[in-house]
């Protein structure tokens, strides 16, 4: 029994480990690998206003299966016979729905709204997560770099 549950937590703890390696890095310094060697435009703005958000996790079938899989193997080993095939199920459920948590928790990471006033007079809002070598401030003279669906602003 005990040799279950170290191994029930070890799996647990190196699933939280591989999401965390999982989530994208939605800093405005960061580049998918095909945004590279890709022309993307750029229009110039100033910071009209920072707002800290918070940007939600990912929500993929890994945390939720790794979770359901982890639940039923806990489940199955408590009771006889046809209560661990009660328990796996009932396991299986909370572990699905508590490894999705664990997943969206994990992934969940600390953004900024950027309100950018463009030199052509429009004012838009940015998205995106903190970045260390990324400071910016209200009054910042920042570009905004559009390549496909991606925007980001940067000094």
């Amino acid at each position: 029994m005990i040799l279950i549950k170290n191994s029930l937590f070890l799996f647990i703890l190196f699933i939280a480990a591989g999401l965390g390696g999982c989530a994208s890095n939605l800093s405005g310094d960061s580049y998918s690998r095909s945004e590279a060697r890709v022309v993307q435009q750029v229009d110039f703005g100033t910071v009209v206003q920072l707002r800290p958000v918070r940007i939600e996790g990912t929500k993929t079938p890994i945390g939720s299966g790794a979770g359901a899989i982890a639940g039923g193997i806990a489940g199955s080993s408590i009771g006889g016979d046809k209560a661990s095939k009660v328990m796996a199920v009932i396991g299986a459920v909370a572990g699905g729905i508590a490894g999705a948590a664990i997943e969206e928790g994990v992934t969940r990471t600390q953004g900024v709204e950027v309100t950018v006033k463009m030199d052509n007079g429009r004012t838009i809002a940015i998205v995106q997560a903190l970045s260390p070598n990324e400071r910016l401030a209200v009054g910042d003279r920042v570009r905004v770099i559009h390549s496909g669906e991606n925007v980001r602003v940067a000094h």
